[in-house]
């Protein structure tokens, strides 16, 4: 969880004195850009997320849908809309990570020889090709090593930091703040832009976040107090300190910071920990997919467990592919990791002021913080976000758009889903019969009744589901035990067993079922129903058939979303997963039944 920040070290100080906006590696600017470095791995890593935003957690889970899940708004209010488009640019960060890792780590050969400068961007897609295959087989095969590899990654960068400024020990003068302001005052227009280079330096502050769930809130801290904190920082003045000796080494300033003999085994090094530091934001796009599935804003997709023993450990294929393709299109079209940060750190700084905004509504309308202290904080942190985000932005046309499109274009994906899946529920729940009315017209004119339990299932539960009124009304039957089940996903990662089903018999032996799930978890109809049957809902439990409306989807100008819109969510209606293995219901027992909703 620590590889994306534990990984800047390959091209955040590169950056800052090497390339499009980059300043000469004077003393005044070195220890400038030290200083700046500094002062935001303590206020915006260590303070804002480590210390503050890691107690924002959703029963022990984090990340941006976490957080906007303890907003006390309704579902369509701006502020959740701003949750659904940061979670949009996290899948961005998904696909730049890997990419601009891999690549600085693999750019290291050149540092041994040039011969291999034709071959870095071939070596890096082959890598990519390779981590993206193996995700089938599931992080638990390798996660063992993770651990080992990132501890010997931290010790690596702090002896090859301590090399240095044992030598220059004036670089600790970066400790004064005064460098900082002095840097930017001094160089103006061309230090603003070097911001968003220093930017990089955090840029894995959010995925600390979002990963907290796994490990929980004080072995994130103790570790990034006591081992990563310490490691970065030593490393980054290292840097510094070698480029007041050698300026010429700015172009492989990390790699150069170790003797000729290491160059080789320490590419390796660096090769495997941006591995890892991509598997942490794969791994947490699969994650953030899940729950946005169980949310309502993506359509079902097939998702993988690959672990018996860790629930949070999923491979959703369509994702993983996604990723593959355009990851390595990246590489390919930027070629460089030193053109690819011109595309990094738009998309996390935005999350960055998001996570600030929601933070302040949850402190102060859920934990009853104080508003004017809690506001003047919330102010600090945006001033900061704000001024990194008009550094980044001078990079936008040199790829920063990339990010924002690609943000764009799923925030309009999720909130098409939304709101399709919602005009569905809304127009068939107004031609539905109530089902007092159903138990009524059972009770009146009772239909032959079959052996055996039928589960309609069902998103309406105020209505008769399409399925059993066209089975009655076609079909003239009626089951013995007659199941109306409506799974329901909560705004908590998980639901207590004692919370997970409610029974309400209707008569004649129709029972209306609700089961909830968290969005950390993955149903289980065959399971919820033998909770049900505990509490008294009648059934056969070895005769079932589960019925499911299928709907066809026919887009009109009527009053609802765009015309564009609508067919798009047509399209992603059609590409979704089917309900059978989303509910994990045995196939063979499954029969469905098409219903045409006009949207």
């Amino acid at each position: 969880m620590f590889g994306d920040i534990g990984t800047s070290p390959l091209y955040a100080m590169r950056e800052c004195f090497f390339g499009p906006h980059a300043v000469p590696p004077t003393y005044e600017n070195v220890l400038g850009v030290l200083s700046l470095i500094l002062y935001s791995l303590l206020l915006i890593v260590a303070f804002k997320y480590i210390v503050l935003v890691m107690r924002a957690d959703n029963q022990g889970e984090g990340g941006i849908l976490a957080l906007m899940s303890l907003v006390p708004r309704p579902s369509g209010s701006v502020l959740v809309l701003l949750g659904i488009f940061g979670a949009a640019l996290l899948y961005g960060d998904g696909m730049i990570t890997p990419a601009i890792t891999v690549l600085g780590a693999i750019e290291g050969l050149q540092a041994v020889t040039p011969v291999f400068e034709p071959w870095v961007v071939p070596i890096s897609v082959a890598i990519l090709v390779v981590l993206f295959t193996i995700q089938k087989y599931g992080t638990h095969r390798v996660g063992g090593l993770f651990g080992p590899i990132m501890v010997v990654w931290f010790v690596t960068l702090t002896v090859l930091g301590l090399r240095w400024v044992v030598q220059v020990p004036q670089v600790f003068g970066a400790i004064d703040p005064r460098h900082a302001f002095t840097f930017l005052s001094a160089n103006g227009w061309t230090g603003f832009a070097v911001l968003g280079a220093v930017f990089l330096s955090v840029t894995g502050a959010e995925a600390l976040y979002a990963d907290m769930g796994h490990f929980g809130r004080r072995p994130i801290r103790t570790a990034w107090f006591a081992c990563v904190l310490p490691a970065l920082v030593i490393n980054y003045f290292g840097q510094g300190a070698l480029l007041l000796v050698q300026p010429g080494a700015a172009p492989q300033v990390f790699f150069r910071l170790a003797p000729q003999w290491a160059l080789l085994p320490l590419v390796g090094l660096s090769t495997a920990a941006a591995i890892i530091a991509s598997q942490a934001l794969i791994s947490g796009a699969f994650s953030l997919t899940r729950q946005a599935i169980q949310l309502g804003y993506v359509p079902r997709l097939d998702i993988d467990h690959t672990s018996a023993r860790t629930m949070g450990q999923v491979y959703v294929p369509q994702v993983n592919w996604a990723l593959m393709i355009s990851t390595i299109a990246m590489v390919i079209g930027f070629g460089s990791s030193s053109r690819l940060a011109a595309a990094y750190g738009i998309a996390v700084n935005i999350d960055m002021v998001l996570t600030a905004t929601l933070l302040y509504v949850v402190a102060t309308e859920r934990w009853k913080w104080p508003k004017a202290p809690m506001a003047a904080l919330t102010a600090a942190f945006l001033v900061v976000d704000f001024a990194f985000f008009g550094a980044n932005l001078v990079k936008f046309l040199q790829g920063g758009w990339v990010a924002i499109v690609i943000g764009i274009a799923l925030f309009t994906a999720m909130t098409t889903w939304k709101t399709g899946r919602r005009l569905v529920a809304e127009r068939l729940t107004a031609r539905a019969t109530p089902l007092e009315d159903f138990c009524a017209v059972i009770a009146s004119t009772p239909p032959q009744r079959v052996s055996g339990t039928a589960v309609f299932m069902t998103a309406q539960p105020q209505g008769t589901p399409p399925a059993l009124a066209h089975n009655v009304r076609y079909n003239k039957v009626l089951h013995e035990h007659v199941i109306i089940l409506t799974v329901r996903t909560t705004s908590t990662p998980h639901v207590n067993s004692d919370a997970r089903v409610d029974v309400e018999p209707l008569g004649h032996g129709i029972f209306n079922v609700r089961v909830r799930y968290g969005f950390m978890e993955d149903p289980d109809v065959p399971h919820a129903l033998g909770l049900a049957r505990a509490l008294g809902a009648e059934m056969d439990e070895d005769d079932v058939t589960y019925f499911l409306g299928r709907e066809t989807i026919i887009p009109t100008r009527r009053r609802g979303m765009a015309l564009w819109r609508e067919k798009l969510f047509v399209v992603m209606t059609r590409n979704a997963a089917r309900a059978t293995a989303f509910f994990r219901l045995p196939t063979e027992r499954v029969v469905e039944l098409g219903v045409q909703v006009e949207v």
